[in-house]
């Protein structure tokens, strides 16, 4: 399942601009579940059910980590829980900051999986490619570099591993020996890479003035829509943020805005949002079910 990645890249581009902005800035307690929710269920989606395993053993330490440290080094807020041996208060308000930082933390970390998964190099190059386009390919490289490298240095483990250098046998000294020239290994292919991709680029007259570029995205009516959903609910959103309708303070005391018509209106918007693709995924879905029972 991976519909929203065929829609035009520009309809893929500006909705995980409003996704990600939103998850990092707004700090209402119901905007992380919703952001962490919609994210996590995403990632899941386009990565399948091994994405869960994954996303919980780099997501639990993170939080543990954000959630426990703020609380020791921020003693902010009006209502205190207890005093720590070194005589700080612990305050419910900076327990709950943690909370929330930790919970931002994790959301836009799945959001960014699920743009690396949409977004590949050829759409932003596409999108950026003219307007600038030497810091588009670096960025483009830079995305693509992660990956790729992860994929080499595994390669490169199990080659030197049937040659007995394994990192996790031997002596201490040994392992250090053969850790290092892996890595000798992938700074070499790290360079060799980035000078073959520079020179084959520049063969290519990319950057030049007047140089054309084939395109295999077209926007239609499908993209229309879509892009329009997603700008309409994205700035209603941010104009009900900018309005107070999502605010929340955690210092001195948890303070929240009022409960409004126009305040539920905002965060059912923001949560249409953050549902988009999933939305797309399950209707695409259940059209191909369709069809295929009239079969």
């Amino acid at each position: 399942m991976n519909e929203f990645k065929t829609y035009h890249p520009i309809v893929n581009f500006v909705y995980f601009i409003f996704v990600i902005g939103f998850s990092v800035f707004l700090m209402h307690p119901v905007c992380l579940l919703v952001s962490f929710m919609c994210g996590f269920s995403y990632s899941v989606m386009l990565k399948g059910k091994g994405a869960i395993k994954t996303n919980l053993i780099y997501m639990l330490p993170v939080m543990l980590a954000s959630a426990i440290i703020n609380p020791a080094f921020n003693h902010e807020g009006a209502t205190i829980i207890t005093y720590l041996p070194s005589q700080n208060p612990l305050t419910l308000e900076s327990v709950a900051y943690g909370l929330g930082a930790a919970l931002m933390l994790v959301s836009v970390i799945c959001w960014f999986s699920c743009y690396n998964e949409i977004m590949t190099s050829d759409k932003f190059i596409y999108l950026f490619g003219r307007i600038i386009p030497s810091l588009s390919l670096v960025i483009s490289m830079t995305l693509r570099f992660v990956p790729r490298f992860s994929a080499q240095l595994k390669i490169v483990a199990n080659a030197q591993k049937c040659m007995g250098r394994d990192v996790f046998c031997g002596s201490i000294i040994q392992r250090a020996r053969h850790g290092i020239c892996i890595l000798s290994i992938m700074t070499a292919w790290a360079l060799e890479n980035a000078i073959e991709t520079a020179d084959s680029m520049r063969s290519r007259g990319y950057g030049h003035p007047g140089r054309t570029a084939f395109s295999i995205f077209t926007f239609d009516k499908r993209d229309k829509n879509a892009l329009l959903c997603i700008a309409v609910l994205g700035i209603y959103t941010l104009a009900g943020n900018m309005a107070g309708a999502m605010r929340f303070s955690y210092f001195p005391a948890m303070e929240s805005s009022e409960l409004s018509v126009f305040g539920i209106s905002v965060l059912a918007a923001y949560f249409a949002l953050c549902m988009c693709p999933i939305i797309i995924e399950l209707w695409e879905a259940g059209k191909w079910k369709t069809i295929k029972s009239k079969i």
